[in-house]
């Protein structure tokens, strides 16, 4: 029997939204519902391991990992990309790196419930309700009327527009790529730089695929051209913003406040001032903890693993080019 691990299993969704049967003959698989952050033990806990599955990009695989797991011989993430994963090392080890498809409609979902939080301050409205509190506390912020720039204009970013036009705000959008008719065939404005997008919009939300180009984009110049009205959303990835520059202008309130989904080190550290700021709204990078998404990801986990045991992989991510 090959030995499995799905790393990251908070909710215990690998066996739950999954069958395992069609490879249970060949594989005995465990689950890890526990971060396993100290790479040393990490791969203690794998050493005997031929297949390991992970959830996106919450542990990592640098070379130095690749080089402790001498029995590792395919690698599965969630989703069609994971930039914590050294390609090349895992190409140089002889391990198979395969994906699974994932909707763009769940991260869509949780950014408009960010939105929604942050201009009704719908947090500190329910906990002040339930504890007998103010009635009410503050007044909301209109998204009608209201500007919503899109920073990436790709699947998730199309789906955030669409809902942005429905609700009456005027949407721009901009991304290195993006061409004025590509911005129109969603009905949405195509802003002349990022800095524009940033200086002139009540809401920004972050769209762009984390690679060279768009580490540390968002930084401390853009971060300081927001109005002190406007918020920021992020449910892509934590290291496209500055990270300590978005700290640095939410407690100096520099602007209104920020619905944050992802971060630099997850789970986020106990102390960690995002957890208690009262301008950021934060969730547990739950952009893509959706049923249908984790009965996407798991079954396609499953097929994964059957296809490298007959010697066929699929969806083989490519390594860098």
């Amino acid at each position: 029997m090959l030995r499995c691990t799905v790393l990251d299993d908070y909710h215990g969704a690998a066996t739950a939204f999954a069958d395992w049967a069609p490879v249970s003959n060949r594989v005995a698989v465990r689950t890890l519902p526990e971060h396993v952050r100290d790479e040393t033990q990490l791969a203690q806990v794998l050493h005997d391991d031929e297949i390991v599955v992970i959830m996106r990009e919450r542990t990592a695989f640098p070379e130095s990992l690749f080089g402790r797991l001498p029995n590792l011989r395919l690698l599965v993430t969630t989703g069609f990309r994971n930039a914590s994963i050294d390609m090349s090392a895992a190409a140089r080890h002889g391990v198979t790196v395969c994906g699974t498809a994932s909707g763009s409609r769940p991260p869509a979902e949780l950014t408009w419930a960010l939105i929604l939080g942050l201009a009704r301050n719908l947090v500190a409205e329910s906990v002040a309700l339930r504890s007998g509190g103010q009635w009410p506390n503050a007044i909301g912020t209109d998204l009608a009327g209201a500007t919503l720039g899109l920073l990436g204009l790709g699947r998730i970013g199309a789906d955030v527009a669409r809902v942005g036009l429905a609700f009456g705000m005027h949407v721009q959008a901009w991304s290195q790529n993006l061409t004025p008719d590509q911005a129109a065939a969603h009905g949405v404005h195509c802003a002349r730089s990022m800095h524009d997008l940033f200086s002139s919009s009540d809401f920004v939300s972050i769209h762009l695929v984390l690679g060279d180009r768009t580490r540390g984009l968002v930084d401390q110049a853009a971060l300081e051209s927001m109005r002190p009205s406007a918020y920021l959303i992020n449910t892509a990835r934590a290291a496209i913003v500055d990270q300590a520059a978005l700290l640095d202008v939410l407690q100096r309130r520099g602007i209104a406040g920020a619905g944050l989904d992802v971060f630099d080190l997850e789970p986020l550290p106990a102390a960690h001032p995002f957890r208690t700021l009262p301008n950021v709204l934060a969730t547990p990078h739950l952009g893509y903890v959706t049923r249908s998404n984790y009965a996407a990801y798991f079954t396609q986990v499953v097929e994964d693993i059957q296809a490298y045991l007959v010697g066929r992989p699929i969806r083989i991510l490519a390594g860098p080019r």
